[in-house]
């Protein structure tokens, strides 16, 4: 057994949490809570809609929103086996600073990528299905930089661990 501190397990984790998190508020506050959009809102809207093409359209979207909600939970669950995985290695320096940071770098990956796949690739929703929905879209990838470059820094300066080690 090396006494090398290695924290890449728990970065890890953290990251897929991060990921799993980041997913949930996403699905829980924009689709559900604020309803500002669902997953196929801007194929298939649900505004101004007469009531039987509005049915059909909402039940379209919350089964790709459930498909959505069932990322996020795989992405936690992993999450949780990993570090779960990482909380028994003799050689897993455990340190607040680096899982935050792992969270937040997580987070800030699945706004980067959910954002730039979702809203300006597929264009399938944005942030807010209005007229002005680029500048709520870019927002939202602005948002992720700003979590991937706190994790980045809260994990590149963690004093909780011996500098020159991973």
């Amino acid at each position: 057994m090396t006494d090398h501190l290695d924290r890449r397990p728990l970065i890890s984790a953290g990251t897929l949490l991060g990921i799993g998190m980041g997913g949930f508020v996403d699905g829980i506050l924009f689709h559900q809570l604020l309803q500002l959009h669902n997953m196929l809102s801007a194929k298939l809207p649900v505004r101004d809609l007469e009531a039987r093409k509005l049915a059909v359209h909402l039940e379209i979207n919350m089964f790709w929103d459930g498909l959505f909600h069932v990322f996020t939970w795989v992405m936690t669950a992993i999450g949780i086996a990993l570090l779960w995985h990482a909380v028994r290695l003799q050689n897993v320096p455990l340190t607040t600073r680096t899982f935050v940071g792992s969270l937040s770098l997580g987070w800030g990956l699945f706004n980067l990528v959910e954002g730039v796949i979702d809203h300006h690739i597929l264009h399938i929703h944005h942030v807010t299905e209005t007229s002005n929905h680029l500048i709520w879209d870019l927002a939202f990838l602005g948002a992720g930089m700003g979590l991937i470059l706190v994790g980045w820094y809260l994990i590149h300066f963690d004093n909780g661990y011996k500098k020159g080690e991973t």
